[in-house]
């Protein structure tokens, strides 16, 4: 392999994660790379919730069909816009090193807090995760819908006079832009998005250049990965359904956290375990199963309908 085309949709932060792994390709494997832009069906249709158009799927769909039909050799995604199972002729080979997996709080005045927001301050996002755990946290805050990439995201909070919206702290800082950050919210106060902060490779199931990608993984994030994945796999949901899974290192191994909620926050089923990180993935199915023995299955079967 003397020249790698990588497939990435043709967003400012996907370009940017797809220049990282160029990098990373170029270093540990010595082969130059190719980006093949694309525009997806997520980026092109703006104006509906990605809960209605039916899942964060739409961006990795246009992306998946570049490999399976030779237009690119590997796909580079953010690991939270996949869904739990993926085309059964491509693998997700690599996750590399994982940026800050935090959610972050940006305010139109600097320096604004969280639990520190006026009663009735208007907040923007467009994640049913983050909506049902603002509500939960600070049920007065009035959760405006906001769709958009970064930039434009930023621009609506001064167009839409909104006190604050809520963005990934990874994405922020591959842009540039880790200085908007107000409030880095604490896991225990935003539990992230499955994958939050993780870039995946994605490519052709099996053969030599799948074996080559998998040199480009980090070890301790393709664990925390795997086990927050099996969780989304396991309950079967995506983004019309505000679950939240974050896994990461401790002495013991791996500490996995968990949460399936209402879009209105009054329910929230949480879990959380430790294990040896080689049960990664059954500790994902694990925490999905209590949390469903919990009371999470009557809710899944309501949120998984509910408007957002």
């Amino acid at each position: 392999m003397t020249r790698l085309r990588i497939a990435t949709r043709a967003s400012q932060l996907a370009l940017a994660q797809a220049r990282a792994v160029a990098e990373l390709a170029h270093s540990a494997l010595g082969v130059d790379s190719e980006l093949v832009a694309l525009e997806t069906t997520g980026d092109r249709l703006q104006h509906a919730s990605l809960a209605e158009l039916g899942g964060k799927g739409l961006f990795a769909k246009e992306i998946q069909e570049a490999l399976l039909d030779g237009r690119a050799d590997a796909a580079v995604h953010s690991a939270k816009d996949l869904p739990g199972r993926t085309h059964p002729e491509l693998a997700l080979v690599a996750f590399p090193e994982r940026a800050d997996a935090r959610d972050a709080l940006v305010g139109r005045a600097r320096g604004v807090r969280l639990d520190a927001l006026a009663r009735g301050a208007r907040v923007g996002t467009g994640s049913v995760r983050r909506g049902a755990q603002l509500r939960a946290r600070r049920p007065d805050l009035e959760i405006v819908p906001l769709r958009g990439n970064v930039p434009t995201r930023l621009r609506k909070l001064e167009e839409q006079n909104l006190d604050a919206i809520v963005l990934a702290c990874a994405g922020l800082e591959r842009l540039g832009l880790g200085d908007r950050i107000d409030e880095r919210l604490d896991p225990d106060v935003m539990l992230p998005a499955v994958a939050q902060g993780a870039i995946a490779i994605e490519c052709r199931r099996g053969g030599a250049l799948a074996d080559d990608l998998r040199r480009l993984s980090h070890a301790a994030t393709a664990v925390c990965v795997t086990a927050e994945r099996a969780f989304l796999t396991r309950l079967g949901g995506d983004c019309t359904v505000p679950l939240a899974a974050y896994a990461e290192r401790v002495p013991q191994g791996l500490r996995l956290r968990a949460l399936l909620a209402s879009h209105d926050g009054r329910q929230i089923f949480r879990e959380a375990r430790e294990v040896p990180e080689a049960q990664a993935e059954s500790v994902g199915v694990a925490l999905a199963e209590a949390v469903l023995a919990a009371g999470g299955a009557a809710l899944l079967g309501a949120v998984a309908g509910a408007p957002s």
